[in-house]
């Protein structure tokens, strides 16, 4: 690896630049708290500058062809492709990501970004019969204009190459506000997109703390849309913040997310996927399952396999593509992680298995006996923790499952057709797999949850739909 300290500007109308006054802060490495990169400390007047540059470049790039958009976003995938090592490499440094993780976030970004290049041909209205005679009347579907982005530390490229791409198909232009814990991975994609012909001032990157600098992004009067990902408590507040200027939203937030584990289940093929329901990147993702609901005759097995699983999980290198658990992001996260396992097992719970850390590393760990007293029962903990809950019955286990103020992903394993087809029609998520893991994704399907998980969702069909808007025409022949 390169031993020189990067440091990263601002991407702003085209052009790389300091933050005002020129203040950076450190990016740091969570494996080891090295410091990985300095990025620009960006300011109010420097996310006033790119909604700015955006709205300008909005007119032209509307008026751009599906031919032109299409051809740009193929070529960013291309791009992409030549710099795979760039990228994966800064999953791996920047945000800790395994390297098996930071492969599978790689091709799922290309796929992401070839997937938004054919929504440029399908942003269409339709004929609407008309009562007054002679009259032809229809609808059209137009780009909103600037689009906030604001993206997360945990799945950087997956959410960037969705959000912005989706939002540059259709015609809009974009203001990129990334996790501070992640910087780096969206100034590399924007270099992509500048070398792919995006033109200037349609993408925008302004680096900074979220806490500075957010509410110049989604409060402003100039931002006809915002699309946020990441807690509830922030996700709230930009709900708040938007409702003031009748700005529409798409918010994807926290999780807690229920795995219902029924005794009909093929415990062999079950539990591989059980574990990558919540250990993929340790845990530190909105869809990961930190509830299992598991029937009586199989309970003590199923703990039993669990426990054997993650002995065996790897944390070594990260490069070593044996290696499953990644580092915790943040100090702040790590305390959030062993405060949660003190509080359960200081309240009567058990750890079976995990629940030491090496370095930054919690050990995938396995809670039983957990109770509604426990913090760990009903707050997301963001990191490699679960709880496995004894059940008697099917229905006992939909209860529990819809007990959550929480609505984004769930799953459920069973041989019964009609047990499972019933909780995907009853779950309260916004998400439902059968006899599969709760962490999954795809480009074109609706991603997104209820509650306290979200507003609104996130795909090609769902994106297009909610960063553009309809007009009514008519004509009278």
């Amino acid at each position: 690896m390169d031993t020189e300290i990067k440091i990263n500007q601002h991407f702003i109308g085209g052009e790389w630049v300091d933050a005002e006054g020129g203040a950076t802060f450190e990016d740091i490495n969570p494996l080891d708290d090295s410091l990985y990169a300095y990025a620009a400390r960006g300011t109010g007047g420097d996310m006033r500058r790119a909604i700015a540059a955006a709205k300008s470049a909005f007119p032209e790039f509307r008026e751009s062809t599906p031919t032109e958009r299409e051809r740009m976003l193929l070529r960013i995938a291309e791009l992409m492709e030549d710099r795979q090592r760039d990228l994966v490499d800064c999953l791996i440094d920047e945000i800790g990501s395994p390297v098996q993780k930071a492969l599978f976030e790689f091709n799922k970004g290309l796929t992401m970004v070839r997937a938004a290049a054919g929504i440029c041909r399908n942003v269409r209205g339709e004929t609407i019969p008309s009562d007054r005679p002679g009259t032809f009347s229809m609808s059209v579907r137009e780009p909103l204009g600037v689009v906030a982005v604001i993206t997360p530390f945990n799945v950087p490229l997956i959410k960037t190459t969705r959000l912005v791409t989706n939002a540059l198909a259709v015609g809009n232009t974009v203001v990129h506000l990334p996790s501070e814990m992640a910087p780096h991975l969206s100034l590399i994609f924007a270099e992509i997109t500048a070398a792919a012909g995006v033109p200037a001032g349609a993408y925008n990157v302004v680096t900074g703390m979220g806490a500075d600098i957010g509410d110049e992004l989604t409060g402003s009067r100039d931002v006809d849309f915002v699309t946020f990902t990441g807690s509830t408590v922030v996700g709230q507040h930009i709900n708040e913040i938007c409702a003031k200027n009748k700005t529409p939203n798409t918010l994807e937030l926290g999780g807690k997310s229920p795995t219902i584990v029924l005794a009909d289940t093929d415990l062999a093929k079950t539990m591989p996927l059980a574990a990558r329901s919540v250990f993929m990147f340790a845990g530190q993702a909105c869809i990961a399952s930190s509830r299992f609901y598991v029937e009586r005759p199989i309970y003590d097995e199923f703990v039993k396999r669990f426990s054997m699983i993650v002995g065996k999980l790897g944390m070594g290198d990260l490069r070593d593509p044996s290696t499953v658990i990644a580092p915790v992001i943040s100090p702040r996260q790590r305390a959030r992680i062993k405060s949660h396992i003190a509080d359960a097992v200081a309240k009567g719970a058990t750890v079976v298995a995990g629940g030491e850390w090496e370095g930054n590393r919690c050990q995938p760990t396995l809670l039983t006996g957990v109770s509604e007293n426990m913090t760990v029962c009903r707050t997301e903990t963001f990191g490699p923790v679960t709880s496995i809950y004894p059940i008697d019955s099917y229905e006992e286990g939909l209860e529990k499952a819809n007990d959550s103020e929480y609505g984004l992903s769930s799953a459920i394993f069973t041989n019964d057709i009609d047990k499972a087809f019933h909780f995907a029609r009853n779950t309260g998520a916004g998400m439902c797999h059968i006899n599969g893991p709760t962490i999954h994704d795809e480009a074109h399907i609706p991603f997104g949850g209820n509650g306290e998980s979200g507003v609104g969702r996130e795909g090609t069909d769902a994106d297009m739909e909610a960063m553009t808007k309809l007009k009514w025409v008519t004509v009278q022949l």
